[in-house]
C-alpha cells in the first residue's frame, strides 16, 4: 500500500498536508541569502580554548579535525552564516570578552538569538566556566527566558564512558544547585557530550536545530509513516552541507547508523563535485509527467542492510536504512518518497 498522509482524528479521511506556513526561523527558504542581517544566530559562548572556533570550523567549514591544531584563539566576534537549508548565522564569541558588563548592548547579542551554545572542555577545571554559564543563565531569565541553552561538553574523546557521564552529572548538579539557589527552579538545559573527532559534534548540533525548526512535528510525522510502510530500520532527512539531520523518525538514533550514514553522505558529495550537473526548473505539472531527476543512490551493507539516499531538493537528502530483503519494494519506497518530497516542497513553500 502506497503512502498517504492522514488526518490523525479520522484514519480513513485522506487529507493533503498542511499548507506552507511561514518558517518560525526563516528555515526552508530556498535559496537562502549569503547576507547574515535579520537571521537568527546560534551564538558559541564560553571560556577560551575551549574548542568554539574548532566546532565552528569542523561542522560548517569542513575543515578536517587535525588541522584546528593551528587556529588562532578568537580575539573578537565571528559572525557567518550557513549558506544551506538551516538559514541561521553563527556567532563564534571571545571567552575573554565580558558580555556582562553593563556597557555591552544585550539586545545586540542576545536578540533575536536561536539558541545558545555554551562549551565546556571537559579535559580542564571547568568551575570558572560553570560560573561563567551561571551568570548567563541568571541574565538571560531577566529578559530572554525563552531561548534554549545548550551545554556542549567537550573534547571527550579519550575519556572513558564511566568518565565521561560522571562529568556530565557533576557538571549538571552544580548548575542546578547555583541556579536553585538564585530562585530559579526547572530552567531547561540540555547536555551533549561532543568531540570534533567523531560524528558526537554533528549528533549535537543536529538537535539543537532541530529544537529552532517549527514544523518539527510533521517532518517526524512524515518520516515514521514512510519507515512503517516500507519496512525501514531508520530514517533521516539530512541538511547535505551541513550534515546536520533536521528530522528523523521515532526510532532511537543510534552512533553507527548516524556515522554510516553521514560518511555515505561525503562520498556522494564528492562524487558529486565530479560528476554532478545542475537540474533545470520544471514547469508546474512537469514532475508527474516525466521520471524524477533528482538525484538517488543505493547500497548494499554488510550484516544484510540495505541504504537508500534521495535527493530532496538543492539542501536536502532522505537515507534510509532496512534490511536487505526490502530492496525488492523499491517500487513502493521511489513511489511513498515522491509523496514526502512534494510534502515538503507544500510545507516549506518552495519549488519542487
Amino acid at each position: 500500500m502506497a503512502l498517504e498522509v492522514k488526518d490523525q482524528t479520522n484514519g480513513d479521511t485522506t487529507v493533503e498536508p498542511e499548507p506552507a506556513t511561514p518558517p518560525k526561523f526563516s528555515t526552508g527558504r530556498l535559496p537562502n541569502s549569503k547576507n547574515i542581517e535579520g537571521k537568527p544566530r546560534l551564538l558559541l559562548m564560553g571560556q577560551r580554548r575551549s574548542g568554539k572556533s574548532s566546532i565552528s570550523s569542523v561542522v560548517f567549514h569542513k575543515l578536517p579535525p587535525s588541522e584546528t591544531l593551528f587556529l588562532e584563539s578568537t580575539s573578537r566576534i565571528q559572525r557567518e552564516a550557513m549558506h544551506s537549508f538551516m538559514d541561521f548565522q553563527v556567532w563564534d564569541f571571545p571567552g575573554q570578552l565580558n558580555f556582562l558588563d553593563p556597557t555591552f548592548d544585550a539586545e545586540s547579542i542576545f536578540g533575536g538569538l536561536g539558541a545558545l551554545i555554551w562549551v565546556i572542555d571537559a579535559q580542564d577545571d571547568y568551575r570558572d566556566a560553570i560560573d561563567g554559564l551561571n551568570a548567563t543563565i541568571l541574565l538571560l531569565q531577566q529578559s530572554y527566558p525563552t531561548i534554549n541553552v545548550e551545554v556542549f561538553i567537550h573534547k571527550v574523546d579519550g575519556l572513558s564512558d564511566d568518565y565521561r557521564f560522571d562529568i556530565q552529572r557533576d557538571i549538571s548538579q552544580r548548575i542546578q544547585d547555583e541556579v536553585a539557589d538564585a530562585g530559579y527552579e526547572n530552567i531547561p538545559l540540555s547536555y551533549h557530550l561532543t568531540s570534533i573527532y567523531d560524528h558526537s559534534i554533528f549528533d549535537a548540533f543536529s538537535k539543537v536545530c532541530q529544537k529552532l525548526i517549527s514544523q518539527l512535528p510533521t517532518l517526524e510525522g512524515l518520516l515514521n509513516l514512510l519507515s512503517a510502510n516500507c519496512h525501514m530500520d531508520k530514517c533521516y532527512l539530512f541538511d547535505v552541507l551541513s550534515k546536520i539531520y533536521i528530522a528523523t523518525d521515532s526510532s532511537p538514533v543510534d552512533a553507527a547508523s548516524y556515522e554510516v550514514c553521514s560518511d555515505y553522505i561525503d562520498v556522494i558529495v564528492d562524487v558529486s563535485e565530479i560528476y554532478g550537473w545542475d537540474r533545470p526548473k520544471k514547469a508546474p505539472g512537469e514532475w508527474e509527467e516525466e521520471p524524477c531527476p533528482d538525484a538517488e543512490s543505493t547500497i548494499l551493507l554488510l550484516e544484510n542492510r540495505f541504504m537508500y539516499l534521495r535527493e530532496i531538493n538543492k539542501y536536502l537528502a532522505l537515507i534510509c536504512l532496512m534490511k536487505a530483503d526490502c530492496e525488492k519494494l523499491k517500487g513502493l519506497i521511489d513511489y511513498d518518497v515522491n509523496v514526502i518530497q512534494r510534502s515538503l516542497a507544500k510545507l516549506f513553500g518552495y519549488e519542487e
